[in-house]
């Protein structure tokens, strides 16, 4: 899902710069208020988790690749603030070290993968818990309802990027992004549970979140 340079319009590109340096900007303010420095070594321990999770691509029907993103799991364990904190570190030492995601599409992938990702997959975790109350079953659907649409609908936002730039037809991007990425969340959500439920059982006191 990093979008590399030449994908994207300078309006697309400066638009989504904007968009993300302020999300970034404010998830400083929101985590520095919210969490403590015993929460530094588990951003750290994430941080490294997601790195590590996005460098391994597989195969996905027609050819096409992808990869996990791990906003939703970060979101859940430290809240969307600091899970977007985490999301831009890791792909901005991706951009600038490895190469992967151009720097003038930097804006947007720290927007789709972080912002949005993060965003979308907290939200919904909290609404499936808050609807099925506390308890391990309400964890692990909410985790994996979270992670799926964190990735999927990150994917839409990429293909709205892409196809604004005129780099390909809505009809065209859309369905293809979506799709593949449909698939990708199944191993996104499945991952997603698998964590939380070893957390809950060594870790429990991790899931107890501030609320937003």
């Amino acid at each position: 899902m990093h979008i590399p340079d030449g994908f994207l319009n300078a309006a697309t590109a400066a638009t989504t710069y904007v968009v993300s340096a302020g999300g970034v900007g404010y998830s400083i303010k929101e985590a520095n208020r919210k969490l403590g420095d015993r929460h530094v070594p588990l951003m750290g321990v994430m941080g490294a988790f997601v790195f590590a999770a996005q460098m391994l691509n597989f195969p996905v029907i027609g050819g096409t690749s992808g990869h996990l993103i791990g906003g939703a799991l970060a979101a859940i364990l430290l809240g969307p603030w600091a899970g977007t904190l985490i999301m831009a570190c890791v792909l901005i030492v991706q951009c600038l070290v490895f190469q992967d995601g151009g720097i003038t599409a930097l804006g947007a992938n720290v927007f789709n993968m972080g912002l949005v990702a993060c965003f979308v997959g907290y939200y919904l975790y909290q609404a499936v818990v808050s609807l099925m109350g506390e308890g391990r079953r309400s964890t692990l659907v909410g985790g994996f309802v979270g992670a799926w649409a964190s990735v999927f609908v990150a994917s839409i936002a990429c293909a709205l990027e892409l196809a604004v730039s005129g780099r390909s037809p809505l009809g065209v991007v859309l369905p293809a992004m979506a799709g593949v990425h449909a698939l990708i969340g199944i191993g996104e959500g499945l991952i997603t549970t698998a964590v939380l439920a070893f957390v809950r059982a060594t870790r429990a006191d991790l899931l107890k979140l501030q609320k937003v």
